[in-house]
């Protein structure tokens, strides 16, 4: 134990440093632009990072025998869920709250293996409560009596740490930013710009369409945005959307959160529990809540996806692919959920993270604040936004965190055809006759494709948004 201390009570230091910060901080307005100086609300932004490192350092160091997760309260403090007083004591020493409990990250892992191991049924989720110390199986109201009743009895044979609870919604992905990507299959929304360091892509929902599908920035289908290059879902829940001119373009590092606002996205992290987090999405725009649990299981109707963010976040039809962050941080895309933005509802999120590390691209983001010395507008001297890997938390007391640092929405989607590039007489040369046929050939096939794409989406469209 005095090792495990004396690597952890070094961060302790760091958290007394930081901890008056965490009380304050006011939200960021829309209306804030990204060349203002950095506001306490950002320090204190920093601090809360620092903390939110702390709890989950916390955890990884006292391992999982002896740790049941770790949350932020309240006041932005970091809380360590623990199965006895003396790694409690070791967690206070480093200047962290500690919550004695009666079972072990191990015991509740064990028991959602259980569950996965059972037969599925769709309409039904669970995830680990940190806080509670229990593993919660909620099933929507698609979910049979029989069904229930079948999952009640595995539950009861894990423990009575296992909470059942019914849900009055039906969990589904949100298929139909976050600016709104069309397809055949419906309407998405944006989420985050990565690269592979050759070509720019949209990180968005794997649900949202097949590798192949082809992506429209209007509902004629008149301005390709990309295809799909690479889907996985079930399992995982993202999608690489490889941009038609294979640029991102300006303002690749903002997501768009309504009124022509964006917020700058600064670096990309894990969720933690009692963050207050933001999503965007192109049917209802901006909006807020609190993370309530991580690696949820959710049964769709189209399959199982594991390894989520659960949050309280409301989301409807369209929302998904969009971009989950908080003080400029990116977290997760949005897969599905229940309910809607006037009832509430619970949405859960991939990852960022590990969409990251599993399509191997790096997230676009804003260059760091200090590198031009003029507070959030920093950018790099060619003017481009910086690849980022490196992941930080950004976890905040649940009413001191903002979006980001916000700036007008200047990039877009790139609205040319393929007809008006290839008739651009600046790209008519001397081997025009030579290729005239190849180039009829192309453009014949591309439009009777497109034509098609198109068609099937206005037939989708008009019977299920008009």
């Amino acid at each position: 134990m005095r090792h495990v201390r004396r690597r952890i009570v070094r961060r302790a230091t760091r958290l007394a440093a930081v901890g008056g910060l965490l009380l304050g901080g006011g939200m960021v307005t829309q209306a804030a632009m990204a060349s203002e100086t950095p506001t306490t609300s950002a320090v204190a932004g920093d601090a809360a990072r620092s903390v939110a490192g702390t709890g989950a350092d916390l955890v990884e160091e006292l391992g999982t025998a002896r740790t049941a997760g770790t949350w932020v309260d309240s006041r932005g403090r970091p809380v360590v869920a623990v199965t006895d007083e003396t790694t409690a004591a070791a967690v206070r020493e480093a200047g962290a709250e500690a919550k004695v409990v009666g079972h072990s990250m191990n015991e509740l892992k064990k028991a959602t293996a259980t569950l996965r191991s059972a037969p599925r049924v769709a309409g039904t989720a669970w995830m680990m409560d940190y806080k509670s110390n229990q593993v919660v199986v909620r099933a929507d109201r698609t979910v049979s009596s029989s069904d229930w009743a079948e999952l009640t009895k595995v539950a009861s044979g894990i423990g009575s740490f296992v909470r059942m609870e019914r849900t009055s919604g039906a969990f589904t992905t949100r298929l139909n930013g976050a600016r709104p990507i069309l397809s055949t299959g419906g309407r998405c929304s944006a989420g985050f710009n990565v690269t592979n360091g050759s070509n720019d892509f949209i990180l968005t929902a794997g649900h949202c369409g097949p590798t192949g599908a082809a992506w429209f920035a209007d509902a004629q289908g008149d301005r390709e945005v990309g295809r799909t290059v690479a889907s996985t879902f079930p399992g995982g829940d993202f999608s690489l959307v490889q941009y038609a001119s294979g640029d991102a373009g300006e303002g690749a590092d903002v997501v768009a959160i309504g009124d022509g606002n964006g917020v700058r996205i600064t670096g990309v992290g894990d969720a933690a529990v009692g963050q207050r987090v933001f999503r965007s999405g192109s049917t209802t725009g901006l909006r807020d809540g609190e993370v309530t649990g991580l690696d949820a299981t959710v049964n769709y109707p189209e399959g199982t996806v594991s390894g989520l963010i659960e949050t309280d976040v409301c989301a409807e039809s369209g929302d998904s692919g969009g971009p989950l962050f908080s003080e400029g941080i990116a977290l997760g895309i949005t897969s599905g959920g229940s309910g809607d933005c006037t009832t509430g509802g619970t949405t859960f999120f991939q990852p960022v993270t590990k969409a990251l590390a599993q399509l191997g691209v790096q997230l676009i983001v804003a260059a760091p604040s200090g590198a031009a010395g003029d507070g959030a507008s920093s950018a790099p001297s060619d003017g481009g936004a910086q690849p980022s890997s490196s992941p930080t938390q950004a976890a905040v007391a649940p009413g001191g965190a903002s979006p980001g640092s916000t700036t007008p929405v200047t990039g877009g989607f790139d609205g040319s055809t393929l007809v008006s590039r290839l008739t651009d007489p600046r790209n008519i040369g001397p081997g025009l006759l030579v290729i005239a046929g190849s180039l009829v050939a192309l453009v014949a096939t591309r439009y009777i494709r497109a034509e098609q794409d198109r068609k099937a989406y206005q037939r989708y469209y008009s019977a299920t948004w008009g």
